[in-house]
């Protein structure tokens, strides 16, 4: 019998996703420093993320498509990514690699993975390459949307029959900086317009700026119950769970 959906939130926007057997990790960023950034909390275990059934890469910024992460995880291993990023991603050693375009989609076992609109950059600093910036779909049984990172847009309304929906409610620092992104507020008008009957907060807690532990380290903590104050009034029909990094939801 095929499992139900189940996600292991590992810190940042990567989750490691059980749907129907299949195992699906999400822009995995899982080393204890990431560039300018560190990280807040321990590292997933050794073993944790080896051999997912697919990669998803939401888009090109070092805290979402970290190459040493992606060889962590295995050379081999099947990676999605955004229109016009593969052969970059090819020239760096990764075989498996497989570009989706907006409104684009592949079958991976029982599984329909469809890549959707996203609102932010996808340009990869400081010298590229560029490619948009998507969110994917994952249906089977159930049906998973992970938005990746991404402002508020009209498109979020055509998502239909999502169960779950991942959603960004914070960044890497004491500001969500420059770009477009969906803070506490913006997310909970995501989760209406999105209509997922639950949504698990991503993109949080997880990376600090070396140097500013000290500048607002609240919002290390606060967007989750953030998000879970402001839908209680915009969304109120949204279950929302914020879960703990490293922590597992089962959703039957």
């Amino acid at each position: 019998m095929a499992t139900p959906l189940a996600i292991d939130f590992l810190g940042h926007s990567s989750a490691l996703v059980e749907l129907d057997g299949a195992r699906i990790l999400t822009d995995p960023a899982l080393r204890s420093r990431i560039g300018p950034l560190l990280r807040t909390v321990a590292p997933p275990p050794g073993g944790h993320v080896e051999a997912p059934d697919i990669v998803l890469v939401s888009h090109l910024h070092w805290d979402h498509l970290d190459l040493p992460s992606l060889r962590a995880v295995g050379r081999d291993a099947r990676i999605l990514v955004p229109a016009g990023a593969g052969e970059w991603l090819r020239g760096r050693g990764f075989e498996h690699v497989t570009e989706l375009a907006a409104g684009a989609s592949v079958a991976v076992g029982g599984l329909t993975i469809e890549a959707v609109p996203a609102e932010h950059s996808g340009f990869r600093p400081p010298f590229g390459p560029s490619a948009d910036a998507v969110g994917y779909v994952v249906r089977g049984r159930q049906s998973l949307y992970f938005a990746g990172d991404t402002d508020l847009h009209p498109a979020m309304r055509d998502l239909e029959g999502i169960d779950v929906a991942l959603l960004p409610v914070w960044g890497w620092g004491p500001t969500l900086g420059r770009g477009r992104h969906l803070d506490p507020l913006r997310a909970a008008q995501a989760a209406r317009m999105i209509g997922a009957p639950t949504v698990v907060p991503i993109h949080w807690g997880t990376y600090w700026p070396i140097g500013l532990e000290r500048i607002r380290p609240h919002l290390l903590a606060d967007p989750p119950r953030d998000l879970v104050r402001i839908a209680a009034e915009l969304a109120p029909d949204v279950r929302v769970l914020p879960t703990e990094i490293g922590e597992r939801v089962a959703l039957g």
